[in-house]
């Protein structure tokens, strides 16, 4: 029996939904459309087999995860995920924790700073570039409002420019938004 995992990891648990995933031999044309374009270009996952069970939301969704997590220029795609990190932490998605953090340390080749999040959660001192990137993903994910323009002159300080700040800031909101779709869809759950 499959149970309910709570704590943070970088081993990706299976995603259990609570709401029935289509079924592909059986999609209508619209949902086939819609899972033609699929996040980070790899397979369906169960989850997207949920989303499309709405069509029109997941048409612009996985185009827009796709384009915030994966263009070119601006922040790197490892500090994309550092910023995922940080809303992840706050909202206590295990399973988007163990994506993103797993990634981080592929791409960063370094596992120091995903260490210290799992260890001090929120309140973790990291590097200082590392450390106002993280800070301002959790001051962003706590309450939105709460980002002030000393938020940005520090991370303006920390030798971030303002297309990085535009890409911290679009990467930390999907994941506030995907870290809660994620809660009230299913749970992250032991593989059998």
């Amino acid at each position: 029996m499959s149970e309910i995992i709570e704590t943070f990891t970088t081993t990706i648990p299976h995603w259990q939904p609570r709401v029935k995933p289509i079924d592909l031999a059986s999609a209508t044309p619209a949902q086939l459309d819609a899972l033609s374009v699929t996040p980070s270009n790899t397979k369906v996952s169960e989850y997207v087999l949920v989303l499309a069970n709405d069509v029109e939301t997941l048409k612009v969704r996985t185009p827009l995860f796709n384009a915030i997590m994966y263009n070119r220029g601006g922040l790197s795609r490892a500090e994309r995920e550092l910023g995922a990190i940080g809303a992840s932490a706050v909202n206590r998605c295990v399973y988007c924790m163990a994506v993103h953090a797993s990634r981080y340390n592929q791409l960063t080749k370094d596992e120091s700073i995903v260490e210290a999040v799992f260890a001090d959660g929120t309140r973790a001192t990291l590097p200082p570039r590392a450390d106002a990137i993280f800070r301002f993903a959790v001051k962003l994910s706590e309450t939105p409002s709460s980002a002030e323009p000393e938020d940005i002159a520090a991370l303006k300080e920390a030798g971030l420019d303002d297309a990085e700040i535009l890409d911290l800031i679009l990467s930390t909101a999907l994941f506030g938004w995907a870290n809660r779709l994620m809660h009230s869809l299913g749970d992250p759950v032991t593989r059998d």
